[in-house]
């Protein structure tokens, strides 16, 4: 009975965590026209406070792993958290465009490095259950990711869009509390486990994580590249801009499907790199149909496309699959999203270059195209049964002394 209320502070920690890893973004965008005719700025600061996003996620989830070797991977994800509670009520209380910008960027750092330092949390606590628990933790990302917008309007409507988007910091602050609770815990106890995890060296030496870096970067990029371009391309091909918008909320559903069906079958296959060759096929079928029958048969190809980016489930499972360490854990959890969310910024700014260069869609699907062969080869060397902490190992034994 006590190790269960032992897990009921994590696990009410991690439930709060994950299900606000997405609303302090999704429940923002589809607000930004409200703000900005209240605060005085345009279209020309949406794309910016886009950047914003993506760009933090990459620089401060490499952080996040340095910051938990220093001072634990709980009291990081306080301060985490904590950051991610602050920018979230600084933006509700925003005067002008200048303070939603730094309270963007505060929020940002929260939710980049809260990504990171989330998986393993999970390895640390349920390792015993990772497989139901990663499926919960995935499964509330997307549920925050696709109920935060759909309500942010409606309260905004009825109450003013600052509580809309100010009202998430009820949940992340409860969180804080929780995982600063955690953080005393862990120190008290004085494990080898509940201490800051050490610097696992040689892991960046590896191909596993390189290969792990691309496969998130590459299926970030896919994720990216539709949620931004998908309505425009519908609309070039004569749909009505309403319907884009809801191809591309049945696009975001499919993750929710996934977080349930991926993790556990990730967990059980010795070898899950099957799952990478139906996630590519099913993606490029969508992209051909995209291609050559914009108009006709899109909500086919649109769910074909939300069922192909199943590899985010993947990776987010295979950092713990894995690793043997908590240490390992946070080292490929660290460097795949660090770097893979910065791939990711690419791939909408290149399609939106090369749309403007050539007027058509054409180019960008060959960007397309090209990342899907990066994710193959790269799920490839993903998926192979073998450990970072192997890999570190059989690479030092490798180097020869003196």
């Amino acid at each position: 009975m006590s190790s269960r209320r032992g897990a009921l502070l994590p696990l009410v920690a991690i439930i709060l965590t994950a299900l606000n890893l997405r609303t302090a973004v999704t429940g923002f965008t589809p607000l930004l026209e409200m703000i900005g005719a209240d605060l005085g700025f345009g279209p020309s600061l949406f794309g910016v406070l886009g950047t914003i996003v993506t760009a933090s996620f990459a620089v401060f989830g490499l952080l996040a792993a340095t910051v938990a070797r220093r001072i634990g991977l709980e009291r990081a994800l306080t301060l985490a958290v904590f950051l991610t509670t602050a920018g979230i009520v600084l933006r509700a209380l925003s005067p002008d465009a200048g303070m939603l910008v730094l309270s963007t960027v505060i929020a940002s750092v929260g939710v980049g490095a809260s990504n990171v330092l989330v998986i393993p949390l999970v390895k640390k606590y349920f390792a015993s259950r990772l497989k139901s628990m990663s499926s919960l933790y995935i499964a509330l990302l997307q549920v925050g990711q696709f109920v935060a917008p759909l309500i942010a309007v409606p309260i905004a409507l009825a109450v003013g869009w600052r509580w809309a988007i100010g009202m998430w910091a009820i949940l992340t602050a409860i969180a804080v509390v929780l995982w600063a609770l955690l953080a005393v815990r862990a120190r008290g106890e004085r494990a080898p486990e509940t201490a800051a995890p050490p610097r696992l060296r040689g892991a960046w030496r590896t191909p596993l994580l390189w290969a792990m870096v691309l496969l998130l970067g590459m299926t970030s990029l896919n994720v990216y590249a539709i949620i931004t371009w998908l309505p425009a391309i519908l609309v070039d091909a004569g749909a009505d801009p309403t319907s884009g918008g809801a191809l591309l909320s049945l696009f975001s559903v499919f993750g929710l499907l996934a977080a349930f069906i991926v993790p556990p079958l990730t967990i059980r296959l010795r070898n899950p790199f099957g799952i990478v060759v139906v996630c590519v096929a099913l993606m490029a079928a969508g992209y051909i149909g995209l291609l050559v029958a914009p108009g006709d048969g899109v909500v086919a190809w649109v769910v074909l496309l939300g069922l192909g980016v199943s590899t985010f489930p993947l990776c987010l499972t295979l950092v713990n699959v894995r690793t043997r360490t908590t240490e390992g854990s946070t080292a490929l959890s660290g460097a795949m999203q660090g770097i893979g969310y910065g791939i990711a910024c690419i791939g909408p700014l290149c399609i939106g270059l090369l749309y403007e260069a050539s007027g058509s869609w054409t180019s960008s699907y060959v960007v397309l195209f090209v990342s899907l062969a990066v994710m193959l080869v790269s799920g490839f060397v993903a998926c192979r049964p073998s450990a970072l902490e192997d890999q570190v190992a059989s690479r030092q034994e490798r180097v020869p002394v003196g």
